[in-house]
């Protein structure tokens, strides 16, 4: 079996690429039922977020075109345009990717801590939706084991910087007062409540909180001292946002040129700061054509991104440490285990060769055969089924000069205390 990892992430594909491969929550469930039911595909996982979208799978080899053909038909996309920005990576390198990622390691803030979170939900995902099986299933709970330490040992997570505070930091070189400005977020998740947290202790005037559900909003707002909106109470609230940063999970976008059209005209044409953080985009690319709007992407906070990762370098060189150790740690229990699956074939082959021999010294004894002939037979044949393979394997191996398989033999077969002691 080949662990693999194939995915697009923000180094490899902008945003208008990253937003058409992305899996809503509604998707996932069919997504993992049509990935593991390719003829290749043994397990699964799907993991989407507005920076990235990685499948991990277990196949019967290196599966990585089906996998990426599948993506393509699964968003009706080219495949040709897929493969010019998808990456993929095999057994330890995959391990290794995974848990770079689950250690904000490979994120667009370096050390970010809200991804393991997602990692943990694609986990429960594919749990949910049977994806996982043994192999992927360890790899899991390895990479978070990894994390975790990589998070306590390191400081890769002091003075915790994410795409939320970057967006927060871009907006404060446009206002440099938050005293007189308001802020509408559209959306309720965890990176919007991260938001909400750096607008506050910047000393933002007003937050209004848009979500799909008023229970959800007014659970935030009322945790900021904010007001509760639903998104159909947008365009009103709009003419009175100076910042709108938006990161909700809709398949299509949120506001559209024409409201925004609309809200400068209350405005009277005075600027709104907007920044989406959200792939698929909630606000229309069109909306930055417009005078007196700031519009930014998540791609857009690279400047703000990059300094942070300077700061934090020091700390991801020991993280790389970490992980380096444990992806060895990880080859060496998947090598074990390895192990001790040739073991179980191979002791269930001779248990058939002794079944085999056993049954047919019976029904010698029972057509009245000498049993001390019968005996003899027995263990000379039972001799024999049980050396012919391995005698035949290494002539083979002698007439191709296969030297290593020479010397393992020797090793496994020859070994004095091994063949002194009775079998366990």
């Amino acid at each position: 079996m080949t662990l693999l990892a194939l995915g697009i992430n923000h180094t490899t594909a902008d945003v208008a690429v990253r937003e058409q491969v992305a899996f809503t929550p509604t998707q996932l469930e069919a997504a993992l039922t049509q990935l593991k039911a390719l003829p290749a595909i043994r397990e699964a996982a799907v993991l989407s977020t507005c920076n990235r979208t990685e499948l991990y799978c277990v196949t019967e080899s290196q599966g990585e075109q089906a996998v990426l053909d599948w993506l393509g038909r699964f968003h009706d996309l080219p495949v040709e345009t897929l493969a010019h920005c998808a990456y993929h990576y095999l057994d330890e390198a995959a391990a290794r990717h995974l848990m770079r990622v689950a250690s904000g390691l490979d994120s667009m803030v370096l050390g970010e801590p809200q991804i393991l979170g997602q990692i943990k939900e694609a986990y429960q995902q594919a749990r949910l939706h049977q994806g996982l099986g043994g192999e992927l299933e360890r790899l899991f709970q390895h990479t978070f084991a990894v994390a975790k330490q990589v998070r306590t040992e390191t400081g890769i997570g002091e003075n915790p910087v994410s795409v939320a505070y970057a967006a927060v930091s871009l907006a404060s070189r446009i206002f440099d007062d938050f005293s007189s400005s308001r802020a509408l977020l559209v959306g309720a998740g965890e990176t919007i409540e991260l938001v909400a947290r750096h607008l506050r202790e910047a000393g933002i005037r007003e937050l209004i909180v848009a979500n799909r559900t008023r229970e959800r909003a007014e659970h935030l707002a009322g945790e900021f001292g904010g007001q509760a909106i639903t998104l159909g109470e947008i365009p009103d609230a709009l003419g009175r946002a100076d910042i709108v940063i938006s990161s909700t999970a809709s398949p299509l976008p949120i506001l559209g040129k024409g409201m925004v059209e609309r809200a400068l005209k209350l405005r009277r044409h005075r600027p709104i700061f907007m920044v989406d953080i959200a792939v698929p985009r909630d606000i229309e690319p069109q909306v930055g054509e417009l005078d007196d709007v700031f519009l930014y992407t998540v791609d857009n906070l690279h400047e703000v991104i990059e300094e942070n990762r300077r700061h934090r370098q020091v700390a991801a060189d020991q993280a790389e440490e970490l992980i380096h150790q444990g992806v060895g740690h990880w080859q060496h229990e998947r090598r074990v285990r390895g192990a001790g699956d040739l073991i179980r074939r191979y002791r269930e082959q001779g248990e058939a060769l002794r079944q085999a021999s056993e049954a047919q010294a019976l029904a010698q004894l029972a057509r009245g055969e000498d049993p001390e002939k019968v005996l003899r037979r027995l263990s000379q044949q039972l001799t024999n089924k049980l050396l012919h393979g391995p005698t035949l394997r290494l002539r083979e191996a002698s007439g191709a000069e296969r030297h290593d398989i020479i010397q393992a033999a020797e090793a496994l077969l020859l070994d004095p205390a091994a063949v002194s002691q009775d079998p366990p």
